[in-house]
């Protein structure tokens, strides 16, 4: 009986370490996302799971219709596609928007570093004129034709 619990008590504590590790945190991220994905409203500016931008018109069920670019293009999502809520509607700017601003301020800091001067290229060595191209075939079709 001692050695069986002596044995099994491995397994389960690796069982406990990676729920606390891994399954609860996914969890709670998904929670996170899913109510992300339902507190969207009409003039949220999102992004989709596929990289396109847009602003929300109207909100259905399981869809959302966003419009999109300078032609002001409307089209029809569903709420799973969303991957995140740029900025909400009405002027309000979340905290996510407010973080991404601070990175694109430290990214444009970095862009402004001097490039880096390129070396000059070696000269291309010009290539053997045409008229001593045909001087040497005709010498090697005479030495072969001696061969014979």
């Amino acid at each position: 009986m001692n050695g069986t619990l002596v044995t099994i008590l491995p397994l389960i504590l690796l069982l406990v370490i990676m729920y606390f590790l891994l399954i609860r945190p996914q969890k709670k991220r998904e929670k996170e996302v899913n109510a992300m994905r339902s507190s969207v409203q009409v003039g949220d500016e999102i992004i989709t799971i596929g990289g396109i931008c847009g602003k929300i018109v109207k909100t259905k069920d399981e869809s959302l219709v966003i419009q999109v670019g300078a032609d002001k293009v409307k089209f029809e999502i569903m709420r799973w596609a969303v991957s995140k809520v740029v900025e909400e509607g009405k002027g309000r700017a979340t905290r996510a928007r407010a973080e991404e601003i601070e990175e694109d301020e430290e990214e444009v800091e970095v862009r402004k570093a001097k490039p880096k001067r390129m070396k000059k290229a070696a000269p291309v060595e010009e290539e053997a004129p045409a008229e001593e191209l045909d001087v040497a075939d005709e010498e090697e079709a005479e030495a072969t034709e001696e061969e014979k």
